[in-house]
């Protein structure tokens, strides 16, 4: 018989007994376990995405000045004071427009940032070192070639540097942790897949006389597959709900490490995490994704597997 069952005959809510064949808790423990690893790998990416973005934006404005010999006097005008090196530098540099601000990095933070290398005598160690002198540029595209070569003609020598070089390879960072966690989320997709087909074949088979009496009995395959689907579907957003609050505890803490490197403050947490990325708009769509991932999964299955039936 291939007709829809009478619409007068109202049939049990669970005519196929799913309840027993799908009452399992390792479906929805399984989809918890994906929905927890996929959240970790797209908050650990957008963050670091979030985090080179914002170094990115800091390091292309900031430039450092070295004057070596910066005690050394420079021909003095007629009527201008005499100037060491360092201070030509300063005033120069002051008076340019693409400069937005300028400070001079005392002796005593040098040696500190030596420190780590020199020892406790770095201070006694006779090193001659260059005056530091640290800009932040008005606009990030600002061209450093006329102050570079304003800086070398007062103080011959003198290296203008931008952060580029190593800003490049934190932005190389940030793209390969981005496809590692797409990889990720792609994998932990096709075994949430897997396991929802293996999960929805057990079902069949526990229920596979059951199945027989109700397709005999007139039964489509629409409705035994939305029955399967929709018992399916909800282990799987229950999984998904059960990921995602299994992960809050775990980005709340990562969020509260990266706060401040995006210039927050680690404990203003309402206003700091929506700067650090979108994850916090995704996170309630989890449980969807694995519902309408396993309903659609689940639906494939059973039509497939009723198709083969004789």
């Amino acid at each position: 018989m291939n007709s829809r069952l009478s619409p007068r005959i109202k049939p049990p809510r669970d005519v196929l007994g799913l309840r027993r064949a799908l009452g399992s808790r390792m479906l929805p423990l399984l989809v918890a376990a994906m929905n927890f690893l996929a959240a970790l790998s797209l908050a650990g990416a957008m963050q670091a995405q979030s985090v080179a973005h914002h170094w990115e934006m800091g390091a292309a404005r900031a430039v450092t000045v070295q004057v070596p010999d910066p005690d050394l006097p420079v021909p003095r005008s007629s009527n201008g004071p005499e100037l060491s090196r360092l201070e030509a530098v300063l005033r120069q540099v002051q008076r340019n427009r693409d400069v937005e601000h300028v400070r001079q990095v005392s002796g005593a933070e040098l040696a500190n940032l030596l420190r780590p290398w020199l020892g406790a005598d770095a201070d006694a160690a006779g090193l001659r070192l260059p005056g530091v002198i640290e800009l932040r540029l008005a606009r990030a595209d600002a061209d450093l070639t006329d102050l570079a070569r304003t800086v070398a003609s007062i103080a011959p020598g003198s290296n203008v540097e931008a952060h580029e070089a190593w800003m490049a390879h934190l932005l190389r960072l940030a793209w390969a942790l981005e496809a590692c966690a797409a990889a990720v989320v792609l994998v932990v997709t096709l075994v949430a897949m897997v396991v929802v087909v293996v999960a929805t074949n057990a079902g069949l088979s526990a229920r596979r006389e059951a199945i027989r009496i109700v397709h005999g009995l007139g039964a489509t395959d629409g409705y035994i597959a939305g029955r399967f689907a929709a018992r399916v579907a909800s282990a799987a957003a229950l999984g998904g709900m059960l990921g995602v609050a299994a992960a809050l505890p775990v980005l709340v803490g990562i969020a509260t490490l990266v706060t401040p490197l995006l210039g927050g403050v680690a404990m203003q947490w309402p206003t700091t995490w929506a700067q650090i990325s979108p994850l916090w708009l995704a996170l309630p769509a989890m449980p969807l994704l694995a519902w309408l991932l396993g309903y659609l999964t689940a639906q494939v299955t059973v039509r497939r597997w009723l198709r083969s039936l004789p």
